[in-house]
């Protein structure tokens, strides 16, 4: 294994953030092109339909970090034929997972309805973009279990490329489709759709390098009981404790809307801010889950400690640039944002915590990618429980007092406790090496 260098860590680190900047690019273009319709209702039925579905998606995100950790762990260990078995059960479950989707399709699209109804025509046009988006749910969720399994063979460039030609044809195919067919919404989930399962099959092609020698795992040992139950063990760990987090998300934009409607537009504006910080954090965090998942396989101590000083080094001065840069231009930022003067204003006034998020985050967000690489996954899910205790606490106590303040605090406190109390469980994570 080579050495750990910061010029390492950010080769692993640097293809994701930049990964991670097209994503948003991708939803820009959808309503963009939906809006030269000029109807109101075909953007807000692309905005609820592909919010409904990468929700359904988003449920099975675990299998990019569960992947992730343990084919790292392998290649730690040199068990090659495990590296190659982990991407057929990644693949399996991908499938499987797409299916079940698919298969349930109907009660799903009912239940997005009800959690976030609509008018009678957005809800119809919306029907029409999930029907077509649900049949690439195999290959959709399979992309995550690749892109695991990509970043714990420290290829990275590889998931960026896998990114980048995602996006492009699903932005060409827009275009084509929704402006030259005419084909309207049905066009941009056909787009979607093509775009998936291309980078399905790009996805395989750049995994199929590693399988060159005919050296295939048997099916015994990719359908391994004892080896599948770990992997589903571990990933319901990673569910629960995204749910968790996800909570503590959508509980802030609830809360927030009882504060008015300028308030909550302010806390969409600032919500941004932090999207960014977790975006560049991303790349530091999936660059420890990589190498503290080598260093167990290795059972290196050394390692492990060398790998988490690094890339959390590293994290900490990038998380201090951009409270710096948050700091100084985040009220021109503010203006970019929006036109409206009285968001604008009131964004302006909660600019402390859009600086602290980096500093105060970096921890919770480090030692994520950290006890991924380890596999603590069970220690994941229990702070995670116990930062969703003192979250809620902290709404009790401060909201009635200092409103919309009060919900940024409960928030910030929500990241101090999960680092500090999976800071607390780090010694016995280097115990077990």
């Amino acid at each position: 294994m080579p050495n750990i260098t910061n010029k390492r860590v950010l080769a692993i680190a640097i293809p994701i953030v930049l990964s991670n900047i097209t994503v948003p690019i991708l939803g820009a273009v959808d309503t963009a092109v939906v809006g030269q319709l000029g109807k109101a209702a075909p953007v807000a039925a692309v905005g609820v339909g592909a919010i409904i579905v990468t929700t359904f998606y988003w449920l099975f995100g675990f299998l990019r970090m569960g992947t992730t950790g343990l084919v790292a762990q392998a290649v730690g260990s040199e068990d090659e034929s495990e590296v190659r078995s982990y991407l057929l059960r990644a693949l399996f479950l991908g499938f499987s997972a797409g299916l079940l989707i698919f298969l349930l399709r109907i009660p799903l699209i009912d239940f997005g309805f009800w959690l976030s109804p609509a008018s009678i025509e957005v809800e119809e046009l919306a029907e029409k973009y999930i029907s077509i988006r649900v049949w690439s749910a195999p290959a959709a969720i399979s992309l995550y279990g690749i892109v695991g399994w990509l970043i714990a063979l420290e290829r990275t460039k590889s998931v960026l490329l896998l990114q980048l030609f995602m996006n492009g044809v699903n932005v060409l195919l827009d275009i084509w489709f929704v402006l030259g067919l005419d084909w309207g919404i049905e066009g941009v989930a056909v787009a979607t759709l093509i775009a998936e399962f291309s980078a399905l099959i790009l996805g395989l092609f750049l995994c199929y390098d590693r399988f060159k020698d005919n050296s295939w795992p048997s099916l015994q040992a990719i359908f391994s009981t004892e080896r599948l139950k770990n992997m589903l063990s571990i990933n319901l760990d990673i569910l629960l404790r995204s749910i968790m987090l996800h909570s503590i998300f959508v509980s802030f934009l609830l809360y927030g809307g009882q504060f008015g409607d300028v308030k909550l537009a302010a806390n969409q504006i600032l919500l941004q801010f932090l999207h960014i910080a977790a975006h560049g954090l991303d790349g530091f965090a999936f660059a420890a889950e990589t190498l503290v998942g080598q260093a167990f396989g290795r059972k290196d101590r050394t390692i492990l400690r060398k790998s988490v000083t690094v890339t959390s080094k590293l994290a900490l001065l990038l998380c201090l640039i951009m409270a710096v840069i948050f700091f100084f231009i985040g009220s021109s930022l503010i203006d970019l944002m929006t036109t409206a003067e009285d968001v604008r204003s009131e964004a302006k006034g909660y600019i402390v915590f859009i600086v602290l998020v980096p500093i105060l985050g970096m921890s919770a967000y480090m030692l994520d990618g950290i006890f991924i690489g380890a596999m603590k996954t069970k220690d994941m899910r229990n702070m995670m429980f116990i930062s969703l205790i003192f979250y809620f606490l902290a709404l009790i106590l401060l909201v009635p007092h200092f409103e919309n303040s009060g919900l940024w605090l409960a928030l910030l406190i929500s990241f101090v406790v999960r680092g500090v109390t999976l800071a607390l469980r780090y010694p016995s994570l280097e115990k077990s090496i």
